[in-house]
């Protein structure tokens, strides 16, 4: 695979009400327009996941409905609840250890948006953004750090992207007991793997359309869930031979950073390499939002944020 690069920025958003979070997404909009479905696109299919997002996420409401009027597109609101988005697949792995978790994330550069955003939409809050408001990983200001990884099985259902879920849990949660039990109410419409770390605890979850949330043997994760791994998946994927390679590693980002198996060649996914690895490390709860903010002007390490 021929080398790429890939520029990140670090941007600033606030509450979110005051245009900047509105400049940065109305410049991606005919992108990610594209990416809404046609039962998102219709009166019926909009009003079905808005009452979805309310159900299920109420103390985000109020950010929804400002964000969509500071979108100010058609169908702003049904796209930014992530309840109508066409269904995507990436490949990862991660581990929480320590009060660290650090991952891999596979994607084609191109489809990334490469962008670390601090927010304070209900909290102080960072992360790598996705889909306009969503999180591919972040961590708050009580020191609660969430990643995803795809949970590679190919199932459907009515949810939500579990980039919001993401946002969602950092927004509402202080400790990965807390983010847990939230989980076990909302519904997600593809099956992926999360990965929770707060400074005492660790640990993976399994979810998907299909099953319940389901606690994993230990707090690893790479793309694949409770169920067997065929061998054309494995030989596609990779997906076994990178979560024993994690485990053994642990939290060693030197691990991580080299070629195989931790930095694969994705057959099903052409194109698609390790676009970014990334360490998030837990501060203690009374420095931590002071950090959030300074790491962004550069005077902090603190969480630690590898791209």
């Amino acid at each position: 695979m021929r080398q790429q690069r890939k520029t990140f920025r670090a941007i600033e958003v606030g509450d979110g009400g005051d245009g900047r979070w509105a400049a940065y997404a109305r410049g991606l909009w005919q992108e990610m327009e594209g990416l809404l479905t046609e039962e998102g696109r219709t009166p019926q299919g909009a009003d079905r996941v808005r009452a979805l997002f309310r159900a299920h996420m109420p103390e985000l409401v109020p950010v929804l409905d400002r964000l969509a009027g500071q979108l100010d597109r058609p169908e702003a609101e049904a796209f930014l609840t992530h309840a109508a988005l066409r269904p995507f697949s990436q490949g990862c792995t991660q581990i929480g250890q320590n009060g660290t978790l650090l991952r891999n994330y596979d994607l084609r550069p191109d489809q990334c948006e490469g962008t670390i955003v601090s927010s304070c939409f209900l909290r102080p809050v960072i992360g790598m953004q996705d889909m306009l408001w969503g999180l591919l990983d972040g961590m708050n200001d009580a020191g609660l750090a969430v990643s995803l990884t795809w949970g590679g099985r190919s199932v459907y259902g009515r949810g939500f992207a579990i980039l919001i879920l993401v946002r969602y849990l950092l927004e509402r949660c202080d400790t990965v007991d807390e983010a847990v039990d939230r989980l076990r109410s909302l519904p997600v419409a593809v099956p992926q793997n999360l990965t929770l770390v707060d400074p005492t605890k660790a640990v993976t979850v399994f979810v998907g359309p299909d099953i319940s949330p389901t606690v994993a043997p230990d707090a690893c994760a790479a793309n694949h869930q409770h169920l067997p791994v065929t061998d054309e998946q494995e030989r596609a994927m990779r997906t076994r031979e990178r979560l024993r390679a994690i485990r053994a590693a642990g939290a060693d980002v030197a691990a991580m950073l080299k070629r195989a198996p931790l930095r694969p060649k994705h057959r099903w996914l052409p194109r698609v390499g390790v676009v970014r690895t990334v360490s998030l490390t837990a501060p203690t709860a009374t420095t931590i939002a002071t950090d959030l903010r300074a790491h962004l002007r550069g005077r902090s390490s603190a969480p630690s944020i590898t791209g």
